[in-house]
């Protein structure tokens, strides 16, 4: 049995999906996994599922949500209803943010150690587990509460993945995917620089130093500041020509 978040939904059972039906179920099992062996409470799951504004019913729903999702638990998990909430007991089940959490804090770890193809591929095998957008299809409450740190930690690890792709030389083939992120995510300084980095190396010395006047003009605009440390000296770098040899973290460090 697996559970998988990162992405839509799922049970995964013998090899076979099983799609919990119902945005609240979905949100009620996706709740109890994200809370790793805590107890949620009935008012906790209340918030998840209707916001400020539960039903009369809420308790015997939340009740028959949690019995819909204890008959598809296997032998390795438990549902248990303790007091005024549930826990679900699954720590010997496979699921997904948990592999691509200690995927990614080896990758990045191995990054540390400066070994760098072990840490492109654990950090690669860590991104592979994600199929879009993780908490698919729950309620808006639980996206809100629950997804920008998932999101959060995809995102260092692709920052990661790309700092030891270009280390090992592969700076032309990062470059489509860097100016998409750049574009995603205009104000993320990490991005922008790797992209500033690629770019050098691949011999576009003029389309490097004009990304970084382009994130300074959006930096002032949006949020009234100058570029931080990290933006300013991979563009000195390029200037002086340091930035050939050297990585974003390792002119800040």
């Amino acid at each position: 049995m697996e559970f998988r978040i990162l992405g839509p939904v799922h049970v995964w059972t013998a090899g076979q999906e099983d799609t919990l039906s119902g945005t609240k179920q979905r949100t009620t099992f996706a709740a109890l996994v994200l809370a790793g062996g805590r107890v949620l409470s009935d008012e906790h799951l209340s918030r998840m599922l209707w916001d400020e504004n539960p039903p009369n019913t809420a308790g015997a729903q939340i009740h028959t949500y949690a019995s819909r999702i204890r008959r598809r638990l296997g032998p390795d998990a438990q549902l248990i209803r303790i007091r005024s909430g549930y826990r679900l007991v699954a720590d010997q089940i496979a699921c997904d943010h948990r592999e691509f959490a200690h995927r990614a804090a080896d990758g990045l770890r191995a990054l540390r150690e400066q070994s760098y193809e072990r840490a492109a591929e654990e950090l690669r095998a860590a991104l592979a587990l994600w199929r879009g957008e993780a908490l698919a299809d729950v309620t808006d409450q639980l996206i809100d509460t629950e997804r920008p740190q998932l999101e959060e930690t995809r995102l260092e690890a692709l920052e990661g993945w790309i700092e030891a792709e270009l280390i090992l030389g592969r700076h032309r083939g990062l470059i489509p995917e860097l100016t998409r992120l750049v574009s995603q995510h205009p104000m993320r300084e990490q991005f922008r620089a790797l992209l500033m980095t690629a770019l050098y190396r691949s011999e576009r010395q003029a389309e490097a130093m004009s990304l970084y006047l382009d994130g300074r003009r959006i930096l002032a605009e949006e949020l009234g500041v100058e570029p931080g440390r990290l933006l300013v000296r991979t563009y000195e770098a390029i200037l002086s020509g340091e930035v050939r040899t050297l990585m974003p973290h390792q002119l800040v460090g």
